[in-house]
């Protein structure tokens, strides 16, 4: 017999925390701030998908924190055909990391479905973002009150999927396997990590994915996750 959900952990980007919503604001302001002469919504279609090539190559330790800020902005102003001196882009990387956490969008339904959570699971967060930044965001968006536990890379010294950050979250929670469950948005980092490492787990994604295990639960909407906890 299964036992009972007791902890539930949570992803924060793309999952709760409205990265692209967010992103998108944050550029209007700093492109405007930098005087660069650029289509913010058009800066915005470009740098979507750089940035998830680039957080991919940080997730498997191929580039370093630095190369990540820097290089998905150089390759959106590359693909763009804009040249950018060294001193705009530092001056874009600082204040892109500076005010992206000053807005606090979240997903549709993202505290009603905490509020519904919260009096009945211990709920924690897990993240591979970047410790100030994400506190930043938590707090902005008074998300904070909610999670008896955040985890993040930094601290953990490893990224998701990699089982170690697994493991020290639920070390950090006091948790145990087999009565906690993962909500995320990537299927290898959050879902497939959890998994691999014996945590029960589902995927929120706003465009169903076909996945290859049809045994893995997916969610469309937050507060679908009623039908499971």
């Amino acid at each position: 017999m299964k036992a009972p959900i007791l902890d539930v952990f949570f992803d924060l980007d793309h999952t709760l925390w409205d990265f692209e919503k967010n992103s998108a604001l944050t550029f209007e302001k700093i492109l405007h701030k930098n005087n660069i002469d650029v289509d913010p919504v058009k800066f915005v279609a470009h740098y979507v998908p750089i940035n998830y090539k680039y957080w991919e190559l940080f997730r498997e330790d191929k580039i370093t924190r630095d190369e990540l800020n820097y290089g998905r902005l150089n390759e959106t102003f590359s693909r763009l055909n804009i040249t950018v001196e060294i001193e705009i882009l530092t001056s874009l990387t600082k204040d892109y990391i500076h005010f992206l956490p000053e807005h606090n969008h979240l997903f549709e339904g993202a505290l009603e479905l905490l509020d519904y959570l919260k009096p009945k699971y211990n709920l924690h967060i897990i993240t591979n973002g970047f410790h100030e930044v994400q506190t930043h965001k938590l707090n902005n968006s008074n998300l904070t009150s909610y999670f008896k536990t955040i985890t993040n890379s930094e601290s953990a010294g490893v990224k998701k999927p990699n089982p170690i950050i697994f493991e020290y979250a639920l070390s950090q929670a006091n948790a145990k396997k087999e009565s906690s469950i993962m909500i995320g948005d990537c299927i290898n980092a959050d879902v497939l990590g959890a998994l691999n490492c014996g945590i029960d787990a589902i995927l929120f994604s706003e465009i169903p994915q076909i996945l290859e295990d049809k045994n893995i639960k997916q969610i469309k909407y937050l507060l679908d996750l009623k039908k499971y906890l």
